[in-house]
């Protein structure tokens, strides 16, 4: 076990260890720490504990010292600077005519760099801007190319739930999302209701997809044939996942009849993953006289394009790439 403390660069960063020597510290004291990137100042989120040797990455730094009035004018007097410095590379970009959106600029604590966060479609030969800048502010100029959700992370907002964005305020990192998910929680597959603002699948959509996928297994399918208290034989017409509640549609004195039942009560075959025969016959069985029903319309199949392409772009955007050393 080695003594710590767990140290942020930024809102809903990557939280570092680093050894506090013999120093107490307090949860949001302010550290200056030497990290790959130069000195930085840090603000402390998890105080002095220990943790297991496994979880630290070797060499382990120490933290220079907390963080004097000095610093913490020196670090203000950063992010004024930024500013100015975003506004020059705006310039030169439009300058070289290059297809690139610049996103933030942000200063070292000791100015041994200027680190230029931007996003584009495709590669950008910024070559000739780097020098550009580098006569300019007479320091190391790194431009680092960040996805659509590492820009929203940066920036903020509020979601469509009236908060302000998760990633902006609490994940240090991007969790796995996919189309699957939403239909495990019923959702509308409707694109533009299951985005967030940065066009990629919402993040809260991981939020309750371990508790939706085990309450679904133990449920039957739409479809499916169960046998109620009753004795009766039915078809599930629609389920309450959280309630776990089934409606059944059931033949009564030669007369149909919907009625609910909890789960527990009903005897069915447990769920199992479809083979691909059986997924045909049952698409067949469901085509039958009703092809006209079935047909897709043009809005129908745009809305199937875009959950592929946003699959697509999920799998592509991958890790945030804010914290890469």
């Amino acid at each position: 076990m080695t003594k710590v403390i767990g140290v942020r660069f930024r809102t809903a960063g990557k939280i570092y260890y680093f050894g506090p020597k013999d120093i107490e510290f307090r949860r949001a004291d302010h550290v200056i720490v030497e990290t790959a990137r130069g000195v930085e100042y840090g603000t402390v989120v998890l105080p002095n504990m220990e943790v297991d040797d496994s979880k630290i990455t070797q060499p382990l730094k120490n933290v220079i010292r907390k963080a004097t009035e000095d610093d913490d004018e020196r670090e203000k007097r950063n992010r004024e600077k930024e500013k100015d410095a975003y506004k020059i590379c705006q310039e030169k970009i439009l300058k070289h005519g290059l297809e690139m959106k610049l996103i933030n600029a942000e200063y070292t604590f000791d100015n041994n760099k200027v680190l230029f966060y931007f996003t584009a479609d495709g590669r950008v030969d910024f070559r000739e801007l780097v020098k550009d800048l580098a006569g300019v502010f007479r320091t190391r100029i790194e431009l680092r190319q960040v996805g659509v959700r590492d820009e929203t992370k940066i920036l903020g907002g509020m979601g469509i739930c009236g908060r302000p964005l998760c990633c902006h305020t609490y994940l240090a990192d991007f969790a796995p999302v996919s189309i699957k998910m939403a239909k495990e929680q019923s959702l509308s597959l409707n694109p533009t209701k299951i985005s967030g603002i940065c066009g990629r699948l919402m993040c809260c959509l991981q939020n309750e997809a371990e508790v939706y996928e085990e309450l679904n297994a133990k449920l039957p399918r739409v479809g499916d044939t169960v046998t109620t208290p009753d004795g009766l034989k039915g078809e599930v017409r629609d389920t309450n996942v959280l309630k776990q509640l089934v409606k059944v549609v059931v033949e009564v004195d030669d007369e149909k009849e919907l009625r609910e039942y909890a789960v527990s009560e009903l005897k069915f075959k447990p769920r199992h993953k479809k083979s691909p025969d059986e997924k045909a016959e049952k698409g067949q069985k469901r085509g039958k006289n009703k092809d006209n029903k079935n047909r897709k319309t043009h809005e129908e199949i745009e809305e199937e394009l875009e959950l592929e392409e946003l699959e697509r772009l999920e799998q592509k955007d991958g890790k945030s790439k804010l914290d890469d050393d």
